[in-house]
């Protein structure tokens, strides 16, 4: 099975990477196509795969990612339209662009699965939001699925919640940054150094993170388990409700969604 991406960026190489690493694919089923001339080199370079124009992968594959930012995709389907041939399955992976949206650019019936992926993928942490059209078969979907679960983890969502999963997960890692750092500040700020700071920030939210996926427990019953009455931790989280923190997530994601479902 050939599986070829038009934009070869962070997250195609992510996908590309998951692919060969989990060995689902061969560098020959490989290819990718990159106006950038740092890219073309990556691809035949770093990633050791054909690299090749826009029209041959979209020729060629039996799935297709477009992998290029949202406001490059009419430009892309209008130059590949014509080649992609009726059993292709192609893959998108843009926020916004809807299944009506892009059968309308491409003018006719093809298979189509919108993804929403995110950036964790570059370690194989990604979680990877999945909505197909009518025409995509189970065996079709199971086989992106697969691809998908290469690099982490993937669902089949409707279509109307993708602009949710772009909020929750596919912008989210910004907003964990930003908590992790703001968490190291206030240590640097009691006299630990930078670098330790951000390792003891980090490991504490992947160590959180793994125990709501592996207990199953209630992200609520996990913090009441650590804050003990009259404790440190429990003070702690007074002052971040006092500070509104929930609020502030929230009215982000919100923002988040109807910013996805503008573009």
């Amino acid at each position: 099975m050939k599986t070829g991406f038009i934009g070869c960026g962070n997250m195609a190489g992510a996908i590309i990477g998951g692919m060969l690493s989990s060995g689902i694919a061969a560098r020959e089923d490989l290819m990718a196509s990159d106006s950038s001339p740092a890219a073309q080199a990556r691809i035949a370079g770093d990633l050791k795969i054909a690299c090749v124009g826009s029209r041959e992968a979209a020729a060629s594959s039996d799935i297709l990612f477009l992998s290029v930012k949202p406001q490059y995709y009419e430009d892309v389907i209008r130059e590949i339209k014509d080649v992609v041939r009726p059993q292709t399955v192609i893959v998108t992976i843009a926020p916004g662009k809807t299944l009506s949206w892009l059968r309308e650019q491409f003018g006719r019936d093809l298979k189509i699965v919108r993804t929403m992926p995110n950036t964790p993928a570059l370690v194989l942490e990604g979680m990877t939001g999945v909505c197909p059209n009518e025409w995509v078969t189970e065996e079709e979907l199971a086989s992106v699925l697969r691809i998908l679960g290469s690099f982490g983890k993937a669902e089949v969502v409707p279509e109307h919640l993708l602009d949710v999963v772009t909020s929750v997960s596919g912008s989210s890692p910004a907003y964990v940054f930003l908590l992790i750092e703001a968490m190291a500040d206030g240590a640097v700020a009691d006299g630990m150094p930078r670098d330790q700071a951000i390792r003891f920030a980090a490991q504490a939210v992947l160590g959180s993170a793994r125990m709501v996926l592996e207990t199953g427990k209630h992200p609520a019953q996990l913090k009441d388990m650590v804050c003990s009455p009259g404790g440190t931790t429990i003070e702690a989280v007074r002052v971040l409700e006092e500070k509104g923190l929930r609020s502030a997530v929230i009215e982000a994601e919100k923002a988040c969604v109807k910013k996805s479902r503008s573009m």
